[in-house]
């Protein structure tokens, strides 16, 4: 499934998660009564400046080795330095925030915030993403990674398409993640409310990266079987499966009806094959597994995601914002849409709820969009109506 990224640097990613306010300029200190103390970061311009600095100050908060200095200091004895032909600069010491976190269109699409904003955060629950791994050191998931394990070998080298991670990168864990992919699905499902870059679906569920992808994101049918087979063995709650292919295989088949037995809930992105009629791939199409279509910022059909009377549910897929290793982008697929999907049974899962109550809790919960049963199943996620919550509880 070729999920479609946009292309951010670093730089763009941060000024889309948040911006930065800026220090206060010199004007402030004009309004200040004379006596009053201000704390002002001076520039000199040489060693007659910093000594008039010195003089000037009651308090020297600090020194830099770039000629300035921070120091506390009456309003007048500011203004002083500030017509001072050594001093470059007088500005007051403000303040800057840390970069906010933003809230992805989807989250709150589907009504995430609210069941964050009623302690319904899924944590307890056990959410596996299978796909090309999970990037370790994330701040936004950091404190939400448990175990991992790799069935595919982490590449330190580059060169694939969407966002490969470049040479350097070092697999710290055999199940980091060398190709992005894996993160920003993670990212969606289960983000951390840290007050730093997105947030996901649950908050507080645990990840576990199972890295059943290598770095140019293909994996053999046995080793997504075998991933499926830990998942279960493991006991964990959700499969998150935002991969596929045209046709299935028996190994794989069998591998879900084990999961699926074992109280696993499987959810898996319907393809990226649209425009087309029953065209949804495998894993998504087995009965086991429930297969998630996406829709836009309008609640329109994506363009590309695949219909069929397999698809049971759809979740925003264009341009979500998420995680990748060492920022954050926008990509588009159902690749996008499924970790929705997985987050929601995370929260519904670390309430007690049962894979089969889950499945049938969150398409009955579904918001009508008024799209077609072949292409958003019973309708749009909305984890808050699953939760038994609605927009107003917030």
């Amino acid at each position: 499934m070729a999920d479609q990224p946009t292309d951010l640097s670093r730089r763009g990613a941060l000024k889309t998660i948040g911006a930065a306010t800026g220090a206060a300029g010199v004007s402030g200190l004009a309004s200040a009564h004379p006596g009053e103390k201000v704390e002002v970061n001076v520039g000199f311009a040489n060693s007659a400046g910093a000594r008039a600095f010195r003089r000037k100050a009651d308090d020297v908060v600090r020194e830099f080795d770039f000629d300035a200095g921070t120091a506390r200091m009456p309003r007048a004895a500011a203004d002083a330095l500030d017509n001072n032909p050594n001093v470059r600069y007088v500005e007051e010491n403000g303040t800057m925030q840390a970069l906010g976190e933003t809230q992805p269109y989807g989250i709150d699409r589907v009504d995430a915030d609210v069941t964050r904003a009623n302690g319904d955060t899924g944590s307890g629950a056990d959410v596996a993403i299978l796909d090309t791994g999970i990037d370790s050191d994330h701040p936004d998931l950091q404190a939400n990674v448990g175990e991992g394990k790799a069935f595919t070998t982490c590449s330190t080298k580059g060169g694939c398409r969407y966002g490969a991670k470049p040479a350097d990168n070092t697999c710290k864990q055999s199940w980091d993640d060398d190709n992005n992919h894996g993160t920003h699905c993670a990212g969606t499902a289960d983000a951390a409310a840290n007050t730093e870059g997105v947030v996901g679906v649950a908050t507080e569920a645990t990840l576990h990266a199972v890295k059943v992808l290598e770095t140019c994101g293909s994996g053999s049918f046995s080793d997504i079987a075998a991933g499926v087979e830990y998942v279960a063995n493991k006991g964990w709650d959700v499969a998150s499966m935002s991969l596929g292919a045209s046709s299935g295989s028996a190994a794989l088949k069998d591998a879900v009806q084990f999961a699926a037995d074992k109280g696993v809930f499987l959810v898996a992105s319907a393809g990226n094959s649209g425009p087309c009629t029953e065209c949804v791939g495998y894993p998504a199409s087995y009965s086991e597994v429930v297969a998630v279509g996406a829709t836009d910022s309008t609640d329109s059909l994506a363009s590309f995601s695949s219909t069929g009377s397999e698809v049971e549910i759809a979740a925003p897929g264009v341009g979500v914002l998420s995680t990748i290793p060492g920022g954050y982008t926008e990509y588009s697929g159902t690749s996008m849409s499924c970790p929705h999907v997985a987050g929601a049974a995370g929260v519904l899962m670390a309430n007690g709820a049962t894979a089969s109550d889950v499945r049938s809790t969150l398409t009955s919960s579904a918001e009508d969009i008024g799209l077609a049963s072949n292409e958003t199943g019973s309708g749009l996620l909305d984890v808050a109506a699953a939760a038994g919550l609605d927009s107003s509880d917030n």
